[in-house]
């Protein structure tokens, strides 16, 4: 694989190679094993491959995440070098490379955007899609692949390439899972032991209310979820939420939910200063 820090060398290395128009996987780096599992799938789909790797300040909120985001860069070329083959290329920009001055689009995904993350993080999204699309100029994709653990930013990524690439196939991935079904995220790495020995509870909660969608309204759906995580010692809810899948309309009674449509548990916590989120798909049976 060969490793790329600037749009200039992408373009050069596309002009000597045979290949173009790579499956693309962008990712913060701190790499496991749920990034790898969508660098196969890139790897096994497409003749060549890219991963990029870049911590993209303007999607953070809040100043202090941006700083505790774990940065493994040696770590992760690594892990790379084990999966990508002669042809594929990691490009990691520097923060300069991709914004040369700063970004002042403003993107509008109507009530995409409205609900879930977009309500408790404000701006997220906008960062999401400046850096996506900057992302996307440069490597040229023909596809790309993202994990579903992030179920609304897909959701804004699949509309993003609605609109501007509508020639680049955006593919959602499993979320990949701990023995104890934790989602595989880098925050991982920052929990404390006492949080970490205690997060496989999340995905057990989860289990747990979309199993109740057939007896119980969507308001007690709520209320069990939200304390049986506050109960879990360091541990506090910040929202569940039912939604449809492709309007991330929140279902708020089960007399709104259709068989014919897809519907998502989506939730978000904090385990101590330690923000996770995951999901699960609700079947009305």
């Amino acid at each position: 694989m060969k490793v790329l820090t600037t749009a200039k060398e992408v373009k050069e290395h596309y002009r000597v190679s045979v290949l173009r128009s790579p499956g693309f996987v962008p990712t913060m780096g701190a790499l496991h094993e749920g990034h790898i599992s969508l660098v196969e799938q890139a790897v096994k789909s497409c003749r060549m491959a890219a991963v990029s790797i870049f911590v993209n300040p303007t999607q953070f909120n809040d100043p202090d995440d941006l700083v505790k985001y774990p940065r493994t860069l040696d770590a992760d070329l690594k892990l790379l070098s084990e999966h990508l083959r002669k042809n594929d290329f990691v490009f990691a920009p520097s923060v300069e490379e991709i914004y040369p001055e700063p970004d002042t689009r403003r993107f509008d995904f109507g009530e995409l955007e409205k609900v879930m993350e977009g309500a408790h993080r404000p701006g997220h999204f906008n960062g999401v899609a400046q850096v996506v699309s900057k992302l996307f100029d440069i490597i040229r994709p023909s596809s790309a692949f993202f994990g579903q653990k992030d179920f609304q930013q897909l959701a804004i990524i699949r509309e993003l390439a609605r609109r501007n690439y509508p020639r680049i196939e955006i593919i959602g991935c499993p979320i990949v899972r701990e023995n104890d079904g934790l989602a595989m995220s880098s925050r991982n790495r920052r929990l404390l032991t006492q949080h970490r020995e205690r997060a496989g509870e999340i995905f057990r909660t989860l289990i747990a209310a979309a199993a109740m969608i057939t007896d119980y309204e969507i308001q007690e759906i709520k209320e069990f979820v939200t304390d049986r995580i506050n109960m879990i010692p360091g541990f506090r809810l910040e929202y569940f939420e039912i939604v449809e899948k492709e309007s991330l309309a929140l279902v708020r009674s089960r007399i709104e939910m259709s068989p014919e449509r897809e519907y998502y548990g989506c939730i978000a916590l904090r385990a101590g200063e330690v923000r996770l989120i995951d999901n699960i798909e609700v079947r009305l049976r």
